[in-house]
């Protein structure tokens, strides 16, 4: 059984952005959402800046109840799903519970919540014995990772395959990828799928400090993230969620939805090399581009559009450009490539999915987000980076790529379904 795998419905939590309508409006316009971090005192750090979401979850219609049990990674999410769910208009009267699932990728889980309530049994750090009694009482949800993917499912009603994918800053194009394979293999109908990430704490911050991952840029704080400029020097950490509805194409054309696009390939590969660095020849990456547009059965030719991993270290733009180069040959030169990032931040394990929705409006509206802050390319970037400004093309076939820590390597093949096509 190989079924073919269609995408209905889209809910996004972004910086600068709530909803599948502002995220997109927001990067069409090349509008960065990249501030000094207001989550906490970041005075004592090396990076102070971040792209934070603006995000009441009261608006969005959690209770009182939901927010004292979720960590905010997983009310992004809950809220993420809601929206997709309406957008895809599923009716569960029609759908068999039990064939419906979830598949959510994180890198970092539930890190605001447990590290907010480390600092009330601990004094704030200050005792070595720690004092339980003072923890909420959903402390061991926040301490276990499976508990977004069941937030999500107990929203939505899905009684089938319930899972967390994390692998760092590809989760959310591996949790998709994983969803697509499940519905093809025949062992669901329909999944939920995305991922969420709310790393924006102290100590994800002094994490990243310590490698001299993150920008320093902390005097310009909207222009901070600069992906293939020349004068990048680190990402800016973000946060965030996107999560997807995928069903069996043909019983999404029965239901007279209408699809966003088809997942058609995906591959990841690891380096086995380095927790944090990459090979400069891209060689890893390459390969996963070659597997997914094989799975996919597209060529070079056929793809209208790259989005990037792009994070804005050094290491990563040069390792990407070179990955493009070997996997698509005198085409890298010829196919736009950008990286959202640049407006959005580096959410960690959701960008990923993130990045897809961003592919996905790229197919529906024929239009290419910029990369924010491209003024000066690097002079080893030397591809077609869509700079500053948004670019009107039809597409029909999109590839997205991430890189994450531990030497993983991702890529996925969208494409508008070739009945579809013009």
């Amino acid at each position: 059984m190989n079924r073919r795998v269609a995408i209905t419905g889209i809910g996004v939590v972004a910086p600068g952005a709530i909803g599948q309508k502002e995220f997109w409006a927001l990067l069409a316009s090349g509008r960065t959402a990249t501030r000094e971090i207001s989550f906490f005192d970041a005075s004592p750090y090396r990076s102070r800046v971040a792209a934070e979401v603006d995000f009441d979850p009261r608006l969005y219609g959690l209770s009182p109840q939901d927010i004292r049990r979720m960590d905010r990674a997983a009310q992004f999410a809950v809220v993420c799903a809601r929206e997709a769910h309406a957008a895809s208009g599923l009716d569960f009267t029609h759908v068999d519970p039990q064939r419906v699932g979830v598949t959510i990728g994180s890198a970092v889980g539930c890190t605001m919540g447990l590290e907010e309530e480390y600092s009330v049994v601990s004094a704030a750090g200050r005792d070595w014995l720690v004092d339980h009694t003072y923890a909420v009482p959903q402390l061991y949800g926040y301490s276990v990772p499976s508990s977004l993917s069941a937030e999500v499912a107990w929203t939505v009603g899905a009684e089938g395959p319930a899972t967390v994918v994390s692998t760092g800053c590809t989760s959310g194009l591996d949790s998709v990828g994983y969803a697509a394979d499940l519905i093809r293999e025949g062992s669901a109908d329909v999944m939920f799928a995305g991922a969420t990430d709310a790393p924006i704490s102290p100590i994800t911050v002094a994490c990243f400090d310590a490698i001299k991952a993150t920008t320093p840029r902390n005097e310009d704080a909207e222009h901070a993230s600069r992906p293939f400029d020349r004068s990048r020097n680190g990402f800016v950490l973000g946060e965030g969620a996107a999560v997807f509805v995928l069903e069996e194409l043909q019983a999404a054309r029965r239901r007279g939805v209408h699809i966003y696009a088809e997942i058609a390939g995906f591959a990841s590969r690891s380096n086995a090399f380095h927790m944090t660095g990459l090979r400069p020849d891209g060689r890893e990456m390459a390969e996963a581009i070659s597997a997914s547009m094989s799975a996919a059965a597209v060529t070079a030719a056929e793809l209208g559009y790259i989005n990037a991993h792009g994070s804005g270290t050094r290491q990563n733009d040069r390792h990407e450009t070179a990955a493009f180069k070997r996997s698509l040959g005198e085409h890298a030169y010829t196919t736009p490539v950008s990286s959202i990032k640049s407006m959005i931040g580096h959410s960690l394990g959701a960008i990923g999915s993130l990045e897809i929705a961003a592919s996905l409006m790229a197919i529906e509206t024929g239009v290419i987000p910029p990369t924010a802050n491209l003024h000066e390319p690097d002079p080893e970037c030397d591809l077609d980076y869509v700079p500053l400004v948004a670019r009107e093309q039809h597409t029909d076939t999109v590839l997205s790529v991430g890189s994450g820590f531990g030497g993983f390597q991702s890529a996925m093949v969208l494409t508008r379904p070739r009945e579809d096509r013009r």
